[in-house]
Order: C-alpha cells, then structure tokens, then sequence
C-alpha cells in the first residue's frame, strides 16, 4: 500500500465562517496503480490532493505515504519527502518564462543540490522521453500548450518519483492535445509502474484509469 489515508478531516475557516473540506475520508492506493479522482467542481478534489501529497495540512486522521504518517513530519522535513518521492503536474503549467524547457526541468535537481552536469543531463533525458529533446533550448512562451504541458511532466520525472499527482492536467488543452498527454501519462504509469492520481473532470483519465474515486460535497461517493 503505497498511499492510506485514515478517517481524515480538512477544515477552512475564515471568522465566524467554517468549512468541512474534507469527511471522513478512507483510502487506499496500491503502488503502480492509475487513479483518476472525479466530481462536481467544489466537492474537494483538490484539496484531497493537496493534503495526500502533504501540500496542505489535515485537522484529524492519518495519511501514510510509504508508510511514514505525514502528520509525524515538520513542514521541513515533509518538503523533503515530496521530493524524494512524488512529482506534481498542475493545469497551468507553473514553468518559469525565462528559463528554457531544459532549464525549468533541471531546477527541482539543483535545489536539491544535485551536480549541475548531472542534472542537465537528466534533465535532457527527461525531455526526450516525454518527446520533447529538440524543444529545450526554447522558452515557455516559444511552446505550444500541449508542449508546456510535456516539460511540466518532464519536470516532475527527474527524481524518478513513486507517486505522481496530477491535478487537471489536459483542463488548458484542446482535445486532441488533450490526449497525447493522456497517452503519456498512461505510458508512463504502464512502462516505468509510477503510481498516479489524478484529479480531473476529464471522463477520458477515467476511462484510462484503474479506478474511479467519486467525490461529492466532500466525501468519497
């Protein structure tokens, strides 16, 4: 069991107003497995992906990942394990504009202090894989969206990760782009047995999926 989560609860609160963002939630997820998180828009999605990654905190239960308890870490050392072990792709893209598609994918390696020779040759294999080794000298600006989006995927390859999370990541992509990256995504889970969640209102990741997490006002349907 690579990811469990454990009766947990998320709750915003802005003065007097209280919001129950996440009920109760129980899950599981087997390493290797492909799952697409579905629902209305406002029903938590996000922000279940958001605290089984450790981007945001939970106010009661348990999330496991790898069998370390994300409630045990500080903000430090949860930081460091997000990346040792996950990767993030999100709708937007979150690419530098004057950093070049080898550059944007290189720079999570060398925050992490990793020889600058080491990872720009990482970094250009990324890009390979993800078809993308003659796009990276150029700039975000130069690509086309379905191009951000394969550096962005690229990126969060480089440490080789045991999860990654995606958050809509063909919402910004015209359908047919939409799809070559879908097909990635599923080639990657398949071929190198990286385990995926991702959250979407894409029936398409559903289909690809191994299975459906259902959410709805806050719970899992």
């Amino acid at each position: 069991m690579i990811i469990k989560a454990q009766q947990v609860k998320k709750i915003y609160r802005n003065g007097q107003l209280r919001v129950e963002a996440l009920k109760n939630i129980n899950l599981a997820v087997e390493a290797g497995e492909m799952i697409a998180i579905m629902g209305p828009s406002g029903c938590g999605k996000t922000t279940l992906l958001n605290c089984l990654s450790g981007l945001d905190t939970i106010d009661e239960g348990n999330i496991f990942i790898r069998g370390d308890n994300l409630r045990d870490l500080s903000d430090n050392e949860r930081t460091a394990f997000r990346a040792r072990h996950m990767g993030f792709i999100f709708q937007d893209f979150n690419l530098l504009p004057v950093l070049s598609a080898v550059e944007n994918v290189e720079l999570p390696m060398l925050v992490a202090k990793v020889p600058s020779k080491k990872a720009r040759k990482r970094a250009l294999e990324m890009l390979e894989r993800v078809g993308l080794a003659d796009r990276a000298r150029h700039r975000p600006a130069e690509l086309s969206g379905g191009q951000r989006q394969r550096v962005t995927i690229a990126r969060a390859l480089t440490n080789d990760p045991a999860i990654v999370w995606a958050d809509e990541p063909t919402g910004n992509l015209d359908s047919e782009t939409a799809q070559d990256i879908l097909d990635l995504l599923y080639h990657l889970n398949r071929e190198h047995g990286q385990t995926l969640v991702v959250v979407t209102h894409d029936v398409a990741v559903g289909k690809l999926a191994n299975r459906i997490i259902t959410m709805r006002d806050g719970y899992i349907a």
